[in-house]
């Protein structure tokens, strides 16, 4: 691989790793909307759609991780 496709494959690292950042960022204020929600919200509707995109960012999370660690490799 030439310098060239090195330095675009690093930009890419770096922007994945603040990709990571956003997205680690929204999930903890998710979950801090979600904790400070009445109990009865929380078992409910609204409580379970929360829950949701917590997990849901999550996962996104987990796949830019993966993401890192491939392009790192190469």
């Amino acid at each position: 691989m030439n310098k060239e496709r090195r330095k675009r494959l690093a930009e890419a690292f770096e922007k994945i790793g603040e990709v990571k950042e956003i997205i680690e960022s929204v999930k903890d204020e998710e979950q801090e909307a979600y904790d400070n929600l009445p109990e009865n919200f929380q078992n409910g509707e609204r409580g379970e759609e929360m829950q949701g995109y917590i997990e849901m960012l999550d996962e996104a999370y987990g796949y830019l991780d993966d993401a890192e660690s491939v392009v790192d490799q190469i």
